[in-house]
């Protein structure tokens, strides 16, 4: 299970991401918004929420740049949020830094290019070996 949600700038492409998910019979929960103006941070606590307890297996945010929702998810203990714009950074933020949160700027890119996106972060594996020391020591910050 995927949990997405968006702020109110992200909530069209939200509604096309939600699409392809279904169209792929993948299952996702819906966490917000309806399109309505509200708090990006909100929209991703609720998301690091329910990849943190295991309810999903990782999450993809959207707002308008996708920088606020990703300093906001960053935020959160136990949480690599990562802004994509291009397919070669979003293979890798999976394969080298194990991403369990994708962010889009639905001002930035397109809907085509954000489901490619999102096909590459879900279809791609963290490689671990030398990776897996960095992604710890990545995680490590957050007890200094």
């Amino acid at each position: 299970m995927i949990a997405i949600g968006c702020d109110h700038a992200g909530f069209p492409l939200k509604e096309a991401l939600a699409a392809h998910l279904y169209a792929r019979g993948i299952s996702y929960t819906d966490l917000g918004c309806d399109g309505s103006p509200c708090d990006y941070p909100d929209i991703a606590e609720a998301v690091c929420k329910e990849v943190l307890n295991g309810n999903c297996t990782c999450g993809i945010l959207l707002c308008g740049t996708g920088i606020g929702m990703s300093m906001a998810a960053n935020k959160i203990k136990g949480i690599r949020a990562a802004v994509c714009s291009d397919a070669f950074s979003t293979k890798f933020t999976r394969l080298h830094n194990d991403t369990n949160i994708l962010c889009l700027g639905a001002r930035v890119i397109g809907s085509g290019l954000a489901m490619e996106l999102v096909d590459i972060f879900l279809n791609t594996e963290f490689e671990g070996g030398r990776h897996q020391r960095r992604v710890d020591m990545i995680m490590a910050l957050e007890e200094k």
